[in-house]
């Protein structure tokens, strides 16, 4: 009894620590956090709100690029607000992005010198307590203790995991160490206390690259940034071992092994009235890149399907497999304001391992604000074995035209029979 108690003290005693440290933290970082508004002109209601916190002593404020993103794609539609601790509020305007780590610093006018946050000179150590500061659900500001434990694993962008509440509101806040020295960013949350963290050392890029060269026009930086990162993945991708594996009875097919691809698969193999063998594997990038509510890109979506006829007909047989290829469609979100219609190939292709026959179709679709850059759909049914078939089907959003194409014959060669 006597442990349990020496224990529940211990508890009690490190939550009083770490609930002073906060109020302090608190106390002394009021002044140089805001919440972020956008308006709606026509309507003059608030559109979206966000944090964000102040990082040189002219006005210049970091938030998420996500908070501001209506009005980096509708200047004309929304205006930028901040609230600051004492009420006040005035125009922001919007200096420079980073579409990828989801970034964005926008300025206020300031008439004198003002406080504000340090950005810090290393990283945090696993299990360091951290706090997150931000306007949840438009609450208030708040804090809340948290811990750092490393990258997320399995990421193709670098992303903090924060045991700590993240919330609606918090995207853009700052995440301070116990110096009071900036180490992260809010960005996103899972729930059960599970968030995510963008490295500060994205925001000291941006800062850095924004005190030597301002972007003269935000449309064409995030073109850039959006050419530059798909080239960077589709380098890596194209450059990676591909692996090859059998699915179901006959149906060879590669897994890209990087960490950031992931793979999950089923079958019905337990349902013995199954008219169809089916066996599925599908692996994704488990991220993308926001543009907007409605525009995702950076995705990739892969799915192989082998299927195997116990007692069909033929024409039964190709119906039910007909129906297996309608299902494919495009692996990321975006609207006619942003993309062309898909403008599609079909043809009969042998790859040169003449290993299986395929029935295929590839797709396209141009981004209208970011030239060079597509969404690709490809499909391939094989046709060359009576009852047995092997689909095999990627989507990649925003790539260009030469990172399509070699993934598009590196893919083919890839799938084959045994």
């Amino acid at each position: 009894m006597k442990a349990i108690a020496l224990i529940f003290t211990l508890i009690v005693s490190s939550y009083s620590v770490a609930t002073e440290q906060a109020e302090e933290i608190f106390a002394q970082l009021t002044p140089s956090l805001y919440q972020i508004k956008l308006i709606d002109k026509a309507s003059g209601e608030k559109s979206s709100i966000g944090s964000g916190f102040q990082i040189t002593s002219d006005g210049l404020i970091a938030t998420n690029y996500h908070v501001i993103s209506s009005f980096a794609r509708h200047p004309d539609k929304y205006r930028m607000e901040y609230l600051d601790n004492q009420g006040r509020s005035d125009t922001l305007t919007l200096e420079s992005v980073d579409v990828i780590n989801d970034l964005a610093l926008v300025k206020r006018k300031v008439t004198e010198q003002m406080e504000y946050f340090q950005l810090s000179k290393s990283t945090p150590h696993k299990g360091e307590k951290l706090y997150s500061l931000g306007n949840p659900h438009d609450l208030g500001m708040i804090v809340v203790p948290g811990t750092y434990n490393g990258l997320k694993k399995e990421s193709f962008s670098d992303r903090i995991h924060f045991t700590g509440s993240i919330n609606s509101g918090m995207s853009g806040g700052p995440v301070v160490n116990k110096d009071a020295e900036v180490v992260g960013i809010n960005v996103a949350t899972s729930g059960n206390q599970i968030g995510f963290l963008v490295p500060h050392d994205k925001l000291i890029a941006l800062f850095n690259q924004y005190q030597q060269s301002p972007p003269e026009n935000i449309a064409k930086q995030m073109a850039e940034q959006l050419t530059a990162s798909q080239q960077e993945l589709m380098s890596t991708l194209l450059n990676s071992d591909w692996q090859i594996k059998q699915l179901g009875g006959k149906g060879m097919i590669p897994i890209i092994d990087v960490p950031f691809i992931r793979c999950w698969g089923d079958s019905n193999a337990d349902k013995e009235d199954a008219l169809i063998l089916a066996a599925v594997a599908n692996c994704s990038l488990d991220e993308n890149t926001y543009i907007s509510s409605r525009f995702f890109t950076g995705s990739i979506e892969i799915e192989y399907r082998y299927m195997q006829a116990k007692e069909l007909s033929d024409n039964k047989f190709y119906h039910l497999y007909r129906q297996q290829i309608a299902r494919a469609g495009a692996g990321n979100r975006a609207g006619k304001d942003d993309v062309s219609e898909y403008q599609c190939h079909h043809d009969l292709v042998m790859p040169e391992n003449k290993a299986i026959t395929n029935k295929s179709i590839f797709c396209t679709r141009a981004y209208k604000d970011f030239p060079e850059l597509y969404d690709v759909l490809y499909l391939a049914a094989s046709i060359d074995k009576g009852q047995q078939a092997l689909v095999s089907h990627f989507t990649l959003a925003g790539v260009n035209q030469e990172n399509a194409m070699a993934f598009t014959r590196k893919f083919m060669e890839a799938v084959s029979w045994n």
